[in-house]
């Protein structure tokens, strides 16, 4: 008895997943209500039976247990009796009938059998020219672990052998590339053009673009990108440079890195983050660094105990499969928890428990928030993040700090009293290994991050005291919590106080501060908050924070993919606007009263490079020089120092061989 079935009494629908028989059984029966009304259909909830009694006879087979509900349930025991028939036959429907713990009569069902998946999602795939989308990989090719068979692996076939059918529909767009790469904020504005089945809807559908190089970060495989409003999961992006080639390895890379990004299409985090998941899920060994299953890093994968670790030890052990718990979620967890669109991407609420200091640290590693002790209502949330040793001899870990690298998280405590998580809108998958030593050399290591708008929306939107703390997952595993900080957000002094706070805090506004801007006309109204910002006033010191996103938008060029895949246009960049923009973003900062110092470095590369488009690589010279004399020894710790003129000087070489004579 296993596969999907499907019924419906009065104006009730019930979808019903029985998971006793078949391919890695679980033991399980669980079900999605849906009410109908004319000719509407909503969602009404879901149940699972964790644990049923199954009683097996010549004639029928029968499960029974008390389920777990979305919301209270009067009659929460759940019984299924399904016929036996001749295997040459078609699956009898199965009755499912609902009662009291008394055994008081609820809702019966009959449910014709349907699917021997458990779940069904159209796929819909598009490609930039060029690059080929992956096919197929035999897992016989190269070393695998004893136990796992050899088969030619496909990526619908890697989830049918989870219980779930991925179906590919829609004609396969190719479409123009760019040799610049792509942004977050074109990859979201694509799939808003591109993706024939995308609506804000909870729906089984999801949209994949093979893409060739992303151009805000190096490394990067993949990306889920779709998460700025209440439907997010849709989208995802894999980034075909990363990972080309057509021998046996970089196929079997593919192949993961298609599986590891739709997987969070469907909700699934990262190994070392289902904890952080609502239900919480268990870690895998090692904190979940030691997890075989697709969600994991391959040079992450660390089983604890001293065993085999890094990338060769994973490929080395990995059976190709989700783990038993991935599987469970794929097939058996709530409606809304699974389904593209319905549910974000993990949830907002947090346990602070899971933030709490290690009762033992013996990591070496100390993390650090920063911030301004206080905040204009409406003004942008940026904080510091700084990872150094405690270790005299040095300690070395990765290098990815930023929380959308997914490897740092930060705690929000709000004025209520409710913790949330900072759920940044896009999710970078970076699988390569980034080590970085800090020791007398080089101590510490640091980036900044707005944290003030996320898949939630916005998380400073009422003035009061806040507290945060934030938590990195080392290389080992280890998990460095930071101290709390307190900031307060203050009232708004004047009328013209709060009308620029309410420019700055739309929804549309937060995903341009994210992004840093954004031509998508799903933004329009944000963009033309940020213009009435910067005309009505111009002198309010949160006008600083509009430049800042108007001018990053306007010094690059912004790709559109025309519906259909028709064909790509490409927005030149506007350097004359991102000079007057960047200009007065820089002049305000250098006085103290504009960006934090890690955004102003940003801000003044930025700037340099837009003088340099114009033909004025003197005056693009003059502004790296500014920045260099800026931050000064005298100032800031000499590593900082050196790595701040590192980047500028890097700009400087990068600006003169572009558009020197």
């Amino acid at each position: 008895m296993h596969g999907r079935y499907r019924g419906g009494s009065g104006n009730q629908r019930l979808e019903l997943r029985v998971d006793v028989d078949g391919a890695r059984p679980l033991g399980k029966v669980s079900g999605d209500f849906f009410g109908t009304s004319g000719a509407t259909t909503s969602y009404a909830g879901s149940f699972v039976v964790h644990d049923p009694v199954v009683s097996r006879s010549p004639s029928e087979v029968v499960i029974e247990g008390r389920g777990t509900f979305t919301a209270p349930a009067a009659f929460p025991v759940v019984r299924v009796t399904v016929p036996r028939v001749p295997s040459d036959r078609p699956p009898a429907a199965a009755e499912v009938r609902f009662s009291g713990a008394a055994g008081q009569a609820g809702a019966a069902f009959t449910c014709a059998f349907e699917s021997p998946f458990f779940r069904t999602v159209e796929w819909e795939q598009d490609s930039v020219a060029g690059k080929a989308p992956f096919v197929s990989y035999d897992t016989g090719s190269l070393p695998r672990p004893a136990g796992s068979p050899p088969r030619v692996l496909t990526v619908p076939g890697a989830y049918a052998e989870a219980g779930v059918e991925l179906l590919v529909s829609g004609g396969a767009n190719v479409i123009a590339d760019s040799p610049d790469g792509w942004t977050d904020r074109e990859l979201h504005a694509a799939m808003q053009s591109q993706f024939s089945r995308w609506r804000n809807a909870p729906q089984w559908k999801v949209w994949l673009l093979v893409a060739g190089s992303y151009a805000e970060m190096a490394g990067v495989r993949g990306i889920m990108f779709d998460a700025r409003d209440a439907f997010q999961r849709q989208g995802c992006a894999v980034f075909h440079d990363q990972i080309q080639g057509a021998d046996a390895a970089s196929r079997r890379a593919q192949l993961r890195t298609y599986v590891h990004e739709l997987g969070h299409s469907f909700n699934l985090l990262h190994s070392w983050q289902k904890n952080l998941a609502r239900p919480p899920a268990p870690l895998g060994p090692n904190s979940g660094l030691g997890d075989l299953s697709w969600m994991n890093y391959p040079q992450n994968y660390d089983p604890g105990s001293g065993g085999p670790s890094g990338t060769a030890a994973y490929w080395a052990a990995f059976p190709f499969r989700f783990t038993p718990d991935e599987i469970l979620h794929l097939r058996h967890g709530f409606y809304r928890n699974v389904a593209m669109g319905a549910s974000p991407f993990r949830t907002g609420s947090a346990d602070a428990e899971l933030f709490a200091p290690p009762l033992a640290d013996g990591s070496g590693l100390r993390l650090t928030l920063r911030a301004r002790s206080a905040f204009a209502y409406g003004e942008p949330v940026v904080v510091e993040l700084a990872l150094a040793t405690t270790d005299p001899r040095g300690r070395s870990t990765h290098a990815f700090l930023h929380p959308d690298d997914d490897m740092t998280d930060v705690l929000i405590r709000q004025p209520s009293g409710r913790t949330v998580l900072h759920r940044p809108l896009l999710r970078r998958c970076v699988d390569e290994r980034r080590t970085v030593r800090l020791d007398a050399d080089r101590p510490s290591v640091h980036t900044s991050a707005y944290i003030g708008y996320g898949q939630d929306g916005h998380h400073f939107a009422q003035p009061g005291t806040y507290l945060l703390r934030a938590r990195y997952v080392a290389s080992d595993g280890s998990r460095v919590v930071s101290p709390a900080l307190r900031i307060v957000v203050r009232h708004p002094l004047s009328e013209a106080d709060e009308h620029v706070a309410e420019l700055m805090t739309g929804e549309e506004q937060g995903a341009l501060l994210a992004l840093r801007g954004s031509d998508a006309p799903s933004l329009r109204a944000g963009n033309d908050a940020f213009d009435e910002v910067v005309e009505r006033y111009p002198r309010h010191r949160l006008a600083v924070h509009a430049r800042l996103v108007k001018g990053l938008n306007a010094e690059s060029e912004f790709k559109s993919i025309a519906p259909g895949g028709a064909g790509l246009t490409v927005r030149p960049a506007d350097a004359g606007e991102g000079v007057r923009q960047l200009s007065s973003v820089a002049e305000d900062s250098l006085r103290g009263r504009g960006v934090d110092d890690i955004t102003l470095d940003l801000v003044m590369r930025r700037l340099a490079r837009a003088h340099a488009r114009l033909g004025d690589l003197d005056r693009a010279g003059a502004v790296l020089d500014r920045a260099v004399r800026h931050f000064s020894a005298t100032a800031y710790r000499p590593h900082v120092v050196d790595a701040v003129h590192g980047r500028l000087e890097a700009t400087r070489a990068e600006l003169t061989a572009e558009f020197g004579t």
